[in-house]
């Protein structure tokens, strides 16, 4: 089935190839930015890329399209300096006339480019973006200043992207799995390694370190004990995904978003994909906007700001993840109540404490509504590609919630995991606010 919100964006943006067109009508539109997102987002998804790689995909890709605006529009404010590390950026060469949303876009694609793989996988998108633009009309000498504007910026952004350590992730230290009673051990049907490790080290880009909203220690491993917090934790997962309602499943499914869900059927493996949570939050920052009509300019903020807590959310939230190393109800309800059962959706291979998912909800949900404002109600048609129909929410926080609440639908995490992951979420979004001003009224 297609997605409706993409569906939206392609009747809308369909640039004419007239030579005497407005060509600003056409490449000013909110809607090609939020298109463009999504074919990055689909490019993460073919590439099984994991959920906190795809944030930082996001981030730097959007934060170069938003320093392009920043240097165009008098009205936003360069991240240089609010972000501590990052360079003051490139200034478009004095007299060059430059179309600032255009070349936003360029710069969006040739970082998403960088930062994702197979190498090129934007191309044929960009040499349609710049095709669409001579089409509408735009002159060559601001077509010209606008692509070495955008590649100036973008060149700026991967240089600063490549110091914040994930190259050295890349090849460092496995995840040791021990035998202590409670924590993480691989789950079916991969039993595949602890996804990312390292990612704790990773430079963040507006908390002091990856361990400043560090979450209270989960609750003492007792899985005998029946009066006990775990025990009563376990068994309430065990209970709910034995006799799930419609409405639970619908949730489960809908804010499910595995990248890399493995089907065994006999001897037979294979694949399906989805896009990660935040690729599932990049799309809500896209109907938002639109449902808003906020313009070209307040929507690329508007991702930006909402990838960057995203990305700060997962820093903050892995730190956690192999710092208690929990384990997931899966292993124990396997090993205390019934060998043969089975979460509702398939457990990720991390450890459990917090819930990623009720992070990085929260975090986008506190950097939207002090955006866009609270109560704005909306329908999110993200999952209508993957053949899940659409669920409404008065809020976005409303949203972060159900979020959060459906990992333990789907059988895999504790209720105080995804509780404890909100408030943990809403503690970066609100530092994100905190720290980082776009608009300079």
């Amino acid at each position: 089935m297609k997605n409706l919100f993409v569906s939206i964006i392609l009747a809308l943006v369909v640039l004419p190839s007239c030579k005497d067109a407005d060509y600003a009508k056409e490449i000013h539109n909110p809607l090609l930015y939020s298109k463009t997102v999504k074919r990055l987002n689909d490019i993460v998804l073919e590439n099984n890329f994991p959920p906190m790689i795809a944030s930082r995909n996001y981030a730097y890709a959007n934060i170069a399209a938003y320093e392009v605006i920043a240097a165009g529009d008098s009205n936003y404010l360069s991240l240089a300096g609010q972000i501590k590390h990052l360079p003051s950026m490139p200034k478009p060469a004095a007299k060059a006339e430059t179309d600032f949303q255009f070349a936003a876009l360029l710069a969006f694609c040739k970082v998403g480019n960088a930062v994702t793989f197979p190498e090129g996988s934007m191309d044929e998108y960009v040499e349609e973006l710049k095709q669409n633009a001579k089409d509408a009309g735009m002159p060559s000498a601001i077509f010209d200043n606008s692509v070495v504007y955008a590649n100036a910026v973008a060149d700026s952004i991967l240089s600063w992207s490549k110091k914040d350590h994930y190259a050295q992730t890349r090849s460092a230290s496995k995840y040791t799995i021990t035998n202590e009673p409670g924590t993480w051990q691989p789950t079916p049907p991969a039993y595949a390694q602890g996804v990312e490790p390292h990612w704790r080290e990773i430079r963040t880009l507006v908390m002091d370190s990856a361990s400043q909203f560090m979450p209270v220690r989960p609750p003492k491993y007792e899985p005998e004990n029946k009066s006990s917090v775990f025990y009563k934790a376990v068994n309430e997962v065990k209970n709910i995904v034995d006799s799930l309602t419609t409405e639970q499943k619908h949730i489960a499914d809908f804010w499910d978003d595995n990248p890399f869900k493995l089907n065994v059927v006999g001897h037979v493996q294979f694949a399906t994909k989805k896009f990660s949570p935040p690729g599932h939050w990049m799309n809500i920052v896209g109907i938002i906007a639109h449902k808003q009509n906020a313009d070209f300019d307040a929507t690329v903020s508007a991702y930006a700001k909402t990838s960057i807590a995203l990305f700060e959310g997962f820093i903050s939230c892995w730190d956690e993840k192999y710092r208690s190393s929990y384990v997931r109800p899966e292993t124990v309800i396997n090993k205390y109540f019934s060998p043969e059962w089975q979460p509702y959706i398939q457990t990720p291979p991390f450890p459990e404490y917090t819930s990623g998912h009720a992070v990085i909800s929260a975090a986008a949900a506190e950097v939207m509504t002090n955006l866009f404002g609270d109560n704005i109600s909306y329908t999110d048609t993200s999952e209508l590609e993957f053949g899940i129909s659409n669920r409404s929410f008065t809020s976005v926080r409303e949203a972060a919630k159900e979020a959060g609440i459906s990992r333990v639908y789907g059988g895999i995490h504790y209720r105080y995991s995804c509780e404890i992951g909100t408030e943990e979420g809403k503690l970066v979004g609100i530092l994100v606010n905190d720290r980082i001003r776009m608009k300079r009224k």
